[in-house]
Order: C-alpha cells, then sequence, then structure tokens
C-alpha cells in the first residue's frame, strides 16, 4: 500500500511538470501583442492629445504677448510677414512699421518653443510641438465709415505628417485688407490648423 502511494506521487509530480503545448504559447504571445498595441495606440493618441493642449497654450501665449506689444508700441507688428521678424517684434527689436528699435523684450516671459536658424541669416522662430514655425498675419478690416479694424491671425499648421503640404499663408488668410480683411478660409487645407482663441 504505502509502495502504491509512492508511486502515484511520483505520476502525479511528474504530470504537474508537463511544458505548455503550443497553442497556449500562442495564446499568450497572441495576448501579449494585443496589450502591446493597445499600449502603443493610447500612447500616441495621449503624445497627441498632450501636443495639442501645449500648441493652444503656445498660441494663447503669443497673443497675450502681442497685446502687450500693442499697448507699449500703439499696434501690432505690421510688417511681421515671417515668423522670424514676429519674432523680432516681440523680442523689441523692431516696431510695428518694421523700424528698429530698443524695446521691452517679450520673449524672456514666453515659455514658446524657439528654433535657430542659421542661413541665410542669423534668426529665430517660435515653434510648435510639430517643428514648424508659427505664423502671425496682420489685417487691417474696413467697416462702411468707421476705422479700419487692425488685427492679425496666429497660427500653427498642426498635426500634419511629413509628406503634407504646407498652406500658404494665403490660404489661410487670403485678403490683408478691405471688408473681408483677416477672415480665415475654410479650405481644406486648413483643416489641421490650430489658431488662437478657438
Amino acid at each position: 500500500m504505502r509502495f502504491f502511494s509512492i508511486v502515484r506521487l511520483a505520476a502525479g509530480s511528474r504530470r504537474g511538470r508537463r511544458g505548455f503545448s503550443l497553442v497556449e504559447v500562442l495564446v499568450v504571445i497572441g495576448i501579449i501583442a494585443l496589450l502591446a498595441a493597445t499600449s502603443l495606440g493610447l500612447a500616441e493618441a495621449a503624445r497627441r492629445f498632450g501636443a495639442t493642449a501645449r500648441t493652444r497654450g503656445d498660441l494663447a501665449a503669443l497673443s497675450q504677448a502681442l497685446e502687450y506689444y500693442r499697448r507699449q508700441y500703439g499696434d501690432y507688428p505690421q510688417q511681421a510677414d515671417t515668423p522670424e521678424k514676429l519674432y523680432e517684434a516681440l523680442a523689441g527689436k523692431t516696431g510695428p512699421t518694421g523700424t528698429l528699435t530698443q524695446g521691452r523684450s517679450l520673449v524672456a516671459e514666453l515659455t514658446v518653443a524657439v528654433m535657430g536658424r542659421a542661413d541665410p541669416a542669423p534668426a529665430q522662430a517660435f515653434v510648435d510641438p510639430w517643428g514648424h514655425a508659427y505664423q502671425y498675419v496682420f489685417f487691417t478690416r474696413e467697416s462702411g465709415n468707421e476705422p479700419a479694424l487692425r488685427g492679425y491671425v496666429l497660427f500653427s499648421f498642426g498635426p500634419r505628417s511629413s509628406h503634407e503640404i504646407l498652406p500658404t499663408r494665403t490660404d489661410v488668410v487670403p485678403s490683408n485688407s478691405g471688408t473681408q480683411g483677416g477672415v480665415i478660409s475654410t479650405s481644406s487645407i486648413n483643416a489641421h490648423n490650430l489658431y488662437a482663441h478657438q
């Protein structure tokens, strides 16, 4: 009787040590792959959400800096037709009409990323999380006999793949003056753009 018990235990322990079947291994690998894909998808979605939120914050900060600029000089930068000129204006290097000045720099107070460019001349510009420079368009808009309304459109090209064509400033803001000055185009090429105050 005792011998039978020993044999039975030995057989039972041998059964407990058997390996996984191929089907079980494939199921486990499939579950791990599914979890990894889900985690990567969630991480990418969180990254995109974070980049968009940061861009909206950057646009709000730049917009506030432009309001400080207007209070300091009496108008928005009129000649800032490139991202580099917008940076120079907010750095206190140029006045509204583009003339050189030594005003208060608003750049140090901004937490917006800055990209430097060495060629053809040293210049800097504010950039969004996707590496594109923030765009600024000054406009005047006529309204009957009232004085022309002066304002700007501030925007980011938003999340675009590297092979997408970026819109031109004219694609975004077709007219800088007249009754349509500063009106943003509803063209599909602007679908990914992010704007200040929107």
